[in-house]
């Protein structure tokens, strides 16, 4: 099967950028990569499972349905079906929503104790670090700027392969209120429930690889969750609790409208510029007899071999590899917009499979991102996170294709 070259085509690409081969530690790596496996078949193939993530993803529906509450009494009948889908309202509300929720349930304790449980069982298992592992499991629900909060004090004192675990986490993962995001343009919701816990140990893994670990990690922070923990998601600067629910809420809801606000201007500059560029390259190409050529197609002739051993057929894998090569250069939710565009001309299979290598912040904006986010917190290693950026998001990247083709294997032979 492709699932299998695949795997072993990425494991090999890791090994090669290694900055220490001999010094990878094969029980964190075995480790990892058996989380991921079992969580992709646990999921994807046991029934039981499959029962259990359809479950979540129900509810995790019918929480993102609230929204609509709030849409009404916003927008009135501007979010009726009657104007059709629009974005600005269906899409952005729901992460202005999911924002304010996740720092209630961070007020309330319960992100803690789940991201406690969650960083401790990837530390015994795989042997990370307790802060690598902390961040890893924060990024399970929040973003790249915000996990790393969790581990704020120690960020200055972490070593290259802790910071480098840290920084690959957070772009190989998506925070809930995007994911929420995703799913409210169509994109299948348990397909991004699985693929945002498989990323945790998947990140951790080709950290591993390609930065081991060669110094001792600190290991004294037996209270780190509850020194370092913080309501304003969005706010790298600022340290202060929320006083009660209600400030917790409204705390979440600001962030959510910044996050919501970036979004949205991204998306018009990103899909105006890429109108302009498949216009001049249609241009060129009407002199060549080609005139629909555009950077989505030739993004599909660069990627199409790596979609195609990630598991997608060959006939479907040029349009696969589009939607990768958006994700890389531009971002990921370009490529979700564009993938829902095409989503009835593939199969399930394929579906999965992109739905699952999508599902990152690696792409090279990211890197000015933990530039900005993890270099705030701790202005000293701004050095090493601009050093470390590329290989960074080559992890990352390679993290997402190694949980895309295990989840392909497993729906194969579901």
């Amino acid at each position: 099967m492709n699932s299998f070259l695949g795997i072993a085509i990425l494991f090999a690409i890791a090994i090669l950028f290694s900055n220490n081969r001999k010094s990878i530690r094969w029980r964190t790596v075995g480790g990892a990569f058996a989380i991921q496996v079992l969580l992709a078949a646990f999921v994807l193939y046991v029934p039981f499972g499959q029962d259990v993530l359809y479950a979540v993803a129900s509810g995790v529906s019918k929480i993102i349905s609230f929204t609509s509450a709030g849409i009404d009494f916003m927008f009135g009948g501007l979010a009726s079906a009657d104007f059709g889908f629009v974005f600005a309202i269906q899409v952005l509300s729901v992460i202005v929503f999911f924002s304010s929720l996740i720092s209630v349930l961070y007020y309330l304790g319960i992100m803690k104790w789940i991201i406690r449980i969650l960083g401790g069982g990837l530390q015994k298992i795989i042997g990370s670090s307790r802060p690598e592992s902390m961040s890893a499991a924060a990024n399970i629900f929040v973003g790249q700027t915000e996990a790393p909060m969790m581990v704020r004090p120690f960020i200055r004192s972490m070593t290259r392969s802790e910071l480098f675990a840290v920084m690959v986490g957070g772009m190989c993962s998506v925070s809930g209120s995007v994911l929420a995001g995703y799913a409210g343009v169509g994109v299948e919701l348990k397909y991004l429930i699985a693929a945002s816990f498989m990323a945790a140990p998947a990140g951790l893994m080709m950290a591993k690889i390609i930065m081991p670990e060669l110094d001792k990690p600190r290991e004294d922070i037996e209270n780190i969750i509850e020194k370092n923990s913080t309501q304003k998601a969005g706010d790298i600067e600022v340290e202060d609790r929320s006083v009660n629910v209600i400030d917790a809420a409204a705390a979440g809801a600001s962030s959510g409208v910044q996050l919501a606000i970036n979004v949205g201007a991204m998306l018009i500059a990103f899909v105006a510029l890429i109108a302009l560029i498949n216009g001049i390259f249609g241009w060129v190409g009407g002199w060549f007899g080609h005139p629909d050529l555009s950077l989505q197609e030739l993004f599909g002739y660069v990627f199409q071999p790596i979609a195609y051993v990630l598991g997608v057929s060959w006939d479907e894998a040029q349009l696969a590899g589009s939607f990768i090569g958006q994700k890389l250069v531009i971002n990921e939710f370009v490529a979700y917009l564009d993938f829902v565009n095409y989503r009835e001309q593939l199969s399930e299979h394929s579906e999965v499979i992109i739905t699952f290598v999508l599902c990152g912040f690696a792409n090279f904006s990211s890197i000015a991102i933990l530039l900005g986010g993890l270099g705030g917190m701790a202005p000293s290693r701004r050095h090493d996170i601009a050093r470390l950026g590329l290989r960074a998001l080559l992890a990352a990247t390679l993290a997402n294709m190694m949980s895309a083709a295990i989840a392909g294997f497993f729906f194969t032979i579901s």
